[in-house]
């Protein structure tokens, strides 16, 4: 691809055309900072469903309980799509990973089904490994609602993935896009737009740009979503300002939401308006794309992973949109019956 991408705004799905018309110029004026686009636009993964050979766990300190260790394990599924089990409730049913069950976007994705006691929170960084890496039928089983923390941010569960080993089924992948260009704005410069798989497309790319009023600054990315993409970006850590990590620190043990938080400095990024507080990653001439490429993968992605069964393939353009204006998105792309199934034999 030579020169910046040109991308159709289309049809305001949400938010204020002329809010979305003015933010696309400003994401227009930004550079990319790095580029991984593949050969072709054909999906990286076979055309058959993948799951996985066996099983695989890994644990770590809980997100919200650092007090206490925490392990996922990644297994086959013989159900089509993702599936989470919470083993310390047997009598309720597995959780269907998609967004029809997504409880709360506010600050983590929340996945929940049955009873109110059998959720899964922080859920974005597990299952944007669906569209990563590209394996279609997982059942997830923890033992609590609360998922492990590393170091290494979601490269440990990317590992345990492979461990299990990625293996093709005999029934046909499927998958959805949309219909025709949209977009959906939110309430502070930010936007989704949705653009359709081309004739002959079978993958998925995403263009991500940020902007923060901190030393993290303005960055983008653009890239084709393939495994060696995914596991390159899986390091990218949470990011939480100086201010947001010293309070969760102090005041913050006097609240129940905050007071065993698993974060520490080093498995997050801490930044401030002139500086880093831990040392970041992605290093791309002056700046450091980690904010960025945990954005694109381990937020966005996972958002994109919440179409039940089915491969969502085309281009999805990001600009300083979060989880919620994500998952608005996804649920008004059912909501109003704008995605279509794609059938690429045909």
């Amino acid at each position: 691809m030579t020169g910046m991408p040109e991308y159709e705004i289309g049809r305001t799905v949400s938010g204020s055309a002329g809010a979305i018309a003015a933010a696309y110029r400003d994401f227009r004026e930004q550079p990319i900072d790095e580029t991984r686009l593949a050969p072709s636009r054909v999906s990286p993964f076979t055309s058959r469903r993948l799951t996985l050979a066996g099983e695989a766990s890994v644990a770590g300190v809980g997100t919200f309980k650092g007090c206490r260790k925490q392990t996922i394990t990644f297994a086959p599924s013989a159900k089509p799509g993702w599936w989470i089990r919470r083993l310390d409730h047997p009598a309720q049913l597995d959780t269907f990973v998609d967004i029809s069950n997504l409880w709360t976007s506010a600050q983590n994705l929340v996945l929940r089904s049955g009873s109110p006691h059998n959720y899964l929170r922080m859920v974005e960084h597990i299952i944007a490994l669906r569209a990563g890496l590209g394996v279609d039928d997982v059942l997830l089983k923890v033992n609590s609602g609360d998922p492990p923390l590393f170091d290494q941010s979601s490269l440990p569960l990317v590992k345990a993935v492979e461990h299990a080993k990625i293996v093709e089924t005999s029934a046909p992948a499927t998958y959805v896009t949309v219909k025709e260009p949209l977009a959906f704005g939110g309430d502070r410069g930010d936007f989704l737009l949705f653009l359709p798989a081309r004739k002959g497309e079978t993958n998925l790319r995403i263009d991500c740009a940020i902007r923060w009023n901190t030393v993290i600054g303005r960055q983008r990315v653009l890239f084709d979503a393939t495994p060696d993409t995914f596991r390159y970006a899986s390091l990218a850590r949470t990011n939480a300002t100086r201010r947001q990590y010293l309070l969760a620190k102090t005041v913050g043990k006097l609240f129940a939401a905050t007071r065993n938080l698993g974060y520490y400095e080093g498995n997050i990024l801490i930044h401030g308006r002139k500086k880093y507080y831990t040392d970041p990653r992605f290093q791309a001439g002056e700046k450091f794309l980690e904010p960025v490429w945990h954005r694109a993968t381990l937020d966005l992605m996972a958002a994109l992973s919440l179409f039940g069964a089915d491969r969502f393939i085309g281009t999805v353009v990001s600009y300083r949109a979060g989880h919620t204006l994500d998952c608005n998105a996804v649920r008004a792309l059912y909501r109003n019956d704008l995605l279509e199934e794609v059938h690429p034999e045909s």
